[in-house]
């Protein structure tokens, strides 16, 4: 007997991902490892434990998870008011979170050193009034992360808000829970898969941000040096070697923090009753 699917052309459509996978994801990951195996233990690990490049390491990761920290809080707001609420000018806004997607990242990096510079639009009012400098520092780095992260957990969160179902809130009220009781034990609990999504996304777009980055942060080194500049460094030195080693360490290390994630997501989603 003939087997049938539920879904037609699966294996057509298997094939296609797999082909995908396999030319896209797997051949150039496959291409940088076999590459850092020309390098010996040793020579590998006195690359990857330099002391600059263990700085920039600790630079990218720092501020990339500040970022998609700040991101997601800010951007669970947002998601939460262009769904729950209606206010003049709403559709602008809408249309101004996706700005980041089309706006070239080299420009965005641009514009942000330029207003938070320290005589600047914005910097030098922070230096003046509060003595915080933003650009050329870490902290310029986070911001950039900021804005080229947040449409990524805005526009995760909207959709499982807008498919909530009121009628669990409306249920609770009336069994005399409070707006923050019904807050913490139903909306947020449902929404925090979501939310480790979006946060997820910032972080990896964050990782491998390089356009809007290096122009805000003066690339110092110890200071405010990321490491997909250390790489570009590398190759424009003609180390490939180097560039490397490591590319494949950040890569080992991103895949280990996002699968730390994924898997807290999932266990997040069996303990809420969505699996």
């Amino acid at each position: 007997m003939r087997k049938s699917y539920i879904m037609p052309g699966f294996k057509p459509t298997l094939g296609f991902t797999l082909a995908y996978l396999g030319l896209i994801v797997l051949i150039p990951l496959s291409t940088l490892f076999f590459k850092s195996l020309e390098l010996g233990v040793e020579d590998f690990f006195n690359i990857i434990t330099q002391k600059r490049v263990v700085a920039s390491f600790r630079v990218s990761f720092t501020t990339s998870l500040i970022a998609a920290s700040v991101a997601s809080f800010f951007g669970f707001i947002i998601a939460w008011a262009f769904v729950r609420y209606s206010f003049p000018g709403k559709r602008l806004f809408d249309a101004l979170i996706d700005l980041p997607f089309a706006l070239p990242t080299a420009v965005a990096g641009i514009v942000l050193a330029t207003i938070y510079q320290p005589n600047g639009l914005i910097g030098q009012w922070l230096m003046q009034g509060f003595g915080v400098q933003v650009a050329y520092k870490p902290l310029g780095i986070v911001v950039a992360l900021i804005f080229i992260s947040l449409p990524f957990v805005v526009r995760t969160v909207e959709p499982v808000l807008q498919e909530f179902d009121s009628s669990m809130e409306e249920a609770a009220a009336s069994l005399g829970a409070t707006r923050l009781q019904v807050f913490i034990k139903i909306i947020f609990p449902n929404l925090l898969p979501a939310l480790l999504t979006g946060f997820a996304l910032a972080f990896a777009r964050g990782i491998g941000e390089y356009g809007s980055v290096i122009f805000i942060a003066g690339n110092l080194p110890y200071v405010s040096e990321i490491v997909p500049l250390m790489i570009v460094t590398k190759l424009e030195q003609y180390d490939i070697p180097g560039a490397t080693a490591i590319a494949l360490t950040m890569l080992v290390i991103s895949f280990l923090m996002l699968l730390v994630i994924n898997l807290l997501q999932l266990w997040v989603r069996k303990r809420s009753g969505q699996l």
